[in-house]
């Protein structure tokens, strides 16, 4: 087979059959992809099953981040405190005793996991501004990033930003 700009020709035989197909036409109708749902359970107050319609209806913040070779990006989403605020999630003034002892546990699809402290996600306590990302420079992550990720600016490190994230969950070490 030889493509070309107008279809595809298959050679057999010694005689040639030209079927006009248009090359990417295939790809442009495939099926899209189901849009990810973000999960917040553990110990929260209120479990919640967010899709991305859901996610850009809260309040939305941005945040540069440097990439290793000097370029910068920025990322559109819902801080992570914001999130664990409305499922219920001990944060600012009830951020004390016991639940200082909370983390929260980010999954993502392929099974990756990392941990963040709770406090370190609470804006009263510490100005991280950790986040869900869902936007890169105004345009959807890309394919392997997302379309949910962790953003975490002030890593020196980029190992907990985590992509293709599907799940929160906050756990409490002492009840």
């Amino acid at each position: 087979m030889v493509r070309t700009s107008r279809g595809v020709v298959s050679r057999a035989f010694g005689c040639a059959v030209l079927v006009m197909v248009p090359i990417g036409l295939c790809a442009a109708q495939a099926p899209a992809a189901a849009p990810a749902t973000l999960t917040i359970a553990g110990d929260v107050g209120k479990a919640l099953s967010l899709a991305p319609a859901d996610l850009k209806a809260l309040p939305r913040a941005r945040v540069e981040v440097k990439t290793e070779d000097g370029t910068t990006n920025i990322y559109e989403g819902v801080f992570v405190g914001e999130l664990l605020k409305r499922a219920g999630v001990p944060l600012g003034a009830e951020l004390r005793g016991n639940a200082v002892a909370s983390y929260v546990v980010a999954s993502a699809a392929d099974g990756y996991q990392v941990v963040f402290s709770l406090a370190e996600l609470d804006p009263a306590f510490t100005s991280n501004e950790i986040m869900v990302a869902d936007t890169i420079d105004c345009k959807p992550l890309f394919a392997y990033q997302g379309p949910l990720r962790i953003v975490a600016p002030k890593d020196l490190r980029g190992a907990r930003s985590i992509r293709m994230l599907e799940r929160l969950e906050v756990v409490r070490l002492r009840k």
